[in-house]
């Protein structure tokens, strides 16, 4: 039945009308994943020597074992944002005579052909031949095999036990993380744990006993469980729709209510938001552009300065305005053409466009609150590109989404997907990036530094007051320019 049903899937790819450019996109995906993968080998053979040159007084296998518990964190991050889901049109097959069961082992079976899964052989195995095989023998080398494959099963599966717990209710995602952020804390900040002792220890214990190396192999054979039987329990028609017809925490905002006509187009973006998988990705970005600033304020030479208090703060408080904003209609653009023929005020759409980039980055400015640790000061430039982002960066993203008339698939996801994406988004990025520098370095070359960011919260504060002005200019960009950016849309 797996072999019939992707049989069925190679069918409809090919017999897609977008097959020409599905096949395009896949052949670029295909060269820069090559590219990845050669440059891990690289790493690879030379793993030995850059262990040395990192823990110089340490054994270069105790300083690869203590490394790996942080490789397979990193790779569960990287899973949950790039990682796609297994897809399958299940609804024909539900009313056939096949089991569920089959149908849940070819999405287990499919998502297993993921680069994400090769990545840590890549990385780990010429060094497994090439120091760990002569000094250790072959048990201890198919023991560390083996439990490095253990976690990378591990870490598939429950990558996608959480991405479809997240498609169910995003709470989840903001757990996730929290539980990141506060290991993170822990152990680099507070120094009550440490992953890299925790890691030495599982990884000797299995150097001394390779035998122990089945467990992590058990655990990853119980992730896929819970992700079994997860699927079997929302395998049906009603279950598929749940989601988007009766969930109460999904479709209902009742705070919201206040702004009137403002606050239901608001409510309609979100539920947009939350039911499909590209601009739920763009939340997705901005929570995790949160964990920006510890690049930045953890590094002496970096964070010492305003400059990369600006920038952070900037992407931290404005990241969803940036990556949302630049495609602001090219989400509606498969029911574009609604908009314009519908009773829908466009300047209560543009007003309510502000209303949500208020909301987020409002949001994400209190949880960078905790940056405190690092000195008020930061928050204080968080505060200042808060107002930036919310006057300047707010007004050019929508200008320039009035210039974007590029369609996107809101089903599919974002990881690697340049659907939408065009001139406009790379011209958007230079005026983003370097206006507030333009502004403030001046001012501190001439031995005033307060008084940049005192001038930038300022134009942010003025572009706020004179908003009404400015969606003015914007509606009579967009009326004239609506019925190119509605063809675009139709055409692409």
């Amino acid at each position: 039945m797996t072999l019939t049903l992707i049989h069925h899937q190679w069918k409809a790819f090919w017999r897609s009308k977008n097959s020409g450019k599905s096949i395009t996109i896949r052949v670029i995906m295909a060269l820069l994943i090559l590219y990845l993968f050669a440059n891990l080998l690289l790493v690879s053979f030379f793993l030995d020597k850059i262990l040395l040159s990192v823990f110089p007084n340490v054994d270069v296998v105790s300083a690869f074992t203590s490394c790996l518990l942080y490789y397979f964190l990193l790779d569960t991050l990287t899973r949950f944002q790039m990682q796609e889901l297994p897809t399958l049109s299940v609804k024909p097959y539900l009313n056939l005579d096949i089991k569920r069961r089959q149908i849940i082992n070819y999405l287990s079976f499919i998502s297993l052909s993921s680069g994400f899964n090769l990545a840590p052989f890549i990385l780990t195995l010429p060094f497994l031949i090439k120091i760990v095989l002569p000094q250790h023998g072959i048990a201890v080398f198919c023991g560390l095999l083996v439990a490095i494959l253990g976690c990378t099963l591990f870490n598939h599966f429950f990558s996608l036990w959480l991405k479809r717990k997240v498609n169910l209710n995003a709470w989840w995602m903001l757990a996730f993380l929290g539980v990141i952020g506060l290991l993170i804390f822990l152990d680099f900040y507070l120094h009550a744990i440490s992953f890299s002792a925790i890691s030495t220890l599982i990884f000797a214990a299995i150097i001394a006993q390779p035998v122990l190396a089945i467990m992590p192999l058990l655990l990853a054979v119980g992730m896929y469980f819970i992700n079994y039987f997860f699927l079997k329990s929302n395998l049906y028609l009603d279950e598929l729709h749940s989601a988007s017809v009766s969930g109460k925490s999904v479709s209902d905002f009742p705070f919201l209510n206040r702004f009137g006509k403002l606050g239901d187009l608001v409510a309609n973006e979100l539920k947009l938001i939350l039911r499909n998988k590209r601009p739920k990705s763009a939340i997705m970005m901005s929570f995790f552009f949160l964990f920006y600033g510890l690049l930045f304020y953890n590094n002496p030479k970096l964070g010492a300065g305003y400059g990369a208090a600006i920038f952070c703060g900037m992407f931290m408080t404005g990241i969803f305005i940036i990556n949302y904003g630049q495609f602001m209609f090219s989400w509606q653009s498969s029911h574009f053409d609604g908009i314009l023929t519908s009773r829908i005020n466009i300047e209560d759409f543009f007003k309510s466009k502000f209303l949500l980039f208020t909301i987020f980055s409002t949001i994400n400015l209190i949880l960078t609150i905790p940056y405190a640790y690092f000195g008020w000061k930061i928050i204080m430039i968080h505060c200042i590109m808060y107002l930036w982002n919310l006057g300047v960066n707010s007004l050019m993203v929508l200008y320039f989404a009035n210039r974007n008339y590029r369609r996107i698939d809101l089903s599919k996801s974002a990881s690697f997907n340049w659907e939408g994406v065009g001139a406009s988004q790379w011209i958007l990025s230079i005026p983003l990036l370097i206006t507030p520098f333009i502004i403030f370095y001046p001012l501190q070359w001439l031995g005033y530094p307060e008084a940049g960011l005192t001038v930038i919260g300022l134009t942010g504060l003025v572009f706020i007051i004179t908003r009404q002005f400015w969606v003015n200019k914007l509606v009579e960009i967009f009326n004239q320019k609506r019925y190119t950016i509605a063809e675009g849309f139709r055409n692409d």
